[in-house]
């Protein structure tokens, strides 16, 4: 008869979940992806039904402006119509974030497909 020995396991050695994403978000390249796909969601959620999916924030300039990419001249020209009331809505958003955006400025050259 063969006998086993057991060994007793301790779990007292894990980390918690709380400072596995605080460890993280010390990252600044994983923070900055994280505030992007905000930003992308957000900017979908201000936009008239016509515009989804036809821009989207491309990158940041000085003086807090947001560049956003559009899809062709005609919806950059009609969103910088909205530009106004686009601001005063993306203002909660981009405090939620603890960003200030002045003003945007949007750029059809900037559109990829993906």
């Amino acid at each position: 008869m063969i006998t086993q020995t057991m060994k007793k396991v301790l779990y007292t050695d894990f980390e918690g979940v709380d400072s596995v994403i605080s460890s993280m978000m010390d990252n600044p390249q994983l923070k900055k992806a994280i505030t992007r796909t905000n930003l992308i969601n957000f900017w979908d959620k201000i936009l008239p039904v016509k515009f989804k999916g036809k821009s989207k924030p491309y990158s940041m300039l000085p003086g807090y402006v947001m560049v956003i990419a559009c899809e062709n001249p005609i919806v950059a020209q009609e969103l910088s119509l909205y530009k106004v009331i686009l601001l005063k809505k993306f203002e909660p958003y981009l405090k939620s974030l603890r960003m200030k955006v002045n003003d945007f400025k949007f750029d059809p050259k900037k559109w990829i497909i993906e």
